[in-house]
């Protein structure tokens, strides 16, 4: 029994030592006392700073996994596009993600957009892209105003561990079935004396609790998540999420990165009641038609916003009874 005691206080004692890194200058969140007057059809960036047309070819980013282009618009704001799959379900995450209370990019999705100075081939998304430069299905991503990007930070270690809000974030994840939680998909921001801690991917969510096989069951797949399972185990004071899960069996043909995605499922597990049910609070500010906004204007055709918003609210509800 002692020795339980014993570890049992050097674990706690570790949590507090990481904890005690934040400074007032390291910032993962802000209380949203506004939440119910946020307009989630706008987001962060509001109407203020949504994207102008025209638009001119800048370059193809070829990072990730995912067709992206950086563009200018008339304004000569730089932005970056991304085609594909994850540009409906990032579009909504953003919003969601910032009603929270956590920070995200300008993110705003437009079903159609015509790019000047396109290269006749590009190395991707050749798809959604017509011989005169129209895109369909564009998300447009602004870097927080103000800004500067100074690198990643990782889950296991960072100034928040242990806190409430990071917690939270593990479990507003969940809810939303982020499974490509990796280090390369957050961002640290220096805007004044500050250093915003952001998730900066969120296309990998709204559907399957892991990678799935087909990919099209993996983002923005309606079906698939609302027949998840979003909690998989509770004890007294803890709770486990199933997102992120395990990717698809398939996923094996790559072992590598498939033991890479199963190491990422602590994030969603041994999470505080009191800090998942928090969130659930907060979510539970939001109104129906703020919660439908979020997936209106990701382009979702009307019975989708229904549908995800109905499994969304589902999930907010076993929040609050945690």
């Amino acid at each position: 029994m002692d020795g339980i005691v014993r570890i049992q206080a050097v674990s706690a004692a570790l949590v507090l030592s990481a904890a005690a890194f934040a400074t007032e200058r390291d910032i993962l969140w802000r209380a949203p006392n506004d939440i119910a007057s946020r307009d989630m059809i706008y987001g962060i960036g509001g109407r203020a700073h949504q994207p102008h047309g025209p638009f001119k070819f800048v370059k193809e980013d070829l990072s990730a996994s995912s067709p992206k282009f950086n563009v200018v618009d008339r304004d000569g704001v730089k932005w970056k596009v991304k085609l594909g799959q994850e540009a409906k379900p990032e579009t909504a995450a953003t919003r969601l993600v910032w009603a929270a209370g956590y920070f995200t990019s300008e993110d705003y999705y437009m079903p159609e957009v015509g790019v000047s100075g396109l290269p006749a081939q590009t190395k991707r998304g050749r798809e959604w892209i017509d011989s005169d430069g129209t895109m369909h299905g564009v998300r447009f991503k602004r870097e927080l105003d103000g800004a500067e990007k100074e690198g990643e930070w990782k889950w296991r270690k960072n100034p928040f561990i242990g806190t409430r809000e990071f917690n939270g974030l593990r479990t507003l994840m969940a809810t939303i079935n982020n499974w490509d939680v990796k280090d390369v998909n957050t961002a640290i921001y220096k805007k004044d004396d500050l250093r915003i801690y952001v998730v900066s991917d969120l296309g990998a969510t709204f559907a399957s609790p892991g990678f799935a096989y087909p990919e099209f069951e993996s983002k923005g797949n309606i079906e698939q998540y609302r027949k998840a399972e979003f909690i998989c185990g509770t004890s007294a004071t803890e709770v486990d999420f199933c997102s992120p899960g395990r990717s698809a069996l398939m996923r094996l043909v790559d072992p590598k990165e498939f033991y890479k995605r199963w190491k990422l499922r602590w994030i969603g597990r041994d999470i505080p009641r009191k800090d998942a049910r928090w969130v659930g609070e907060i979510l539970g500010r939001l109104s129906p038609k703020q919660i439908r906004d979020a997936f209106r204007t990701a382009g979702y055709a009307q019975d989708e916003v229904e549908r995800f918003a109905r499994t969304l609210e589902r999930r907010i509800g076993e929040l609050n009874e945690l």
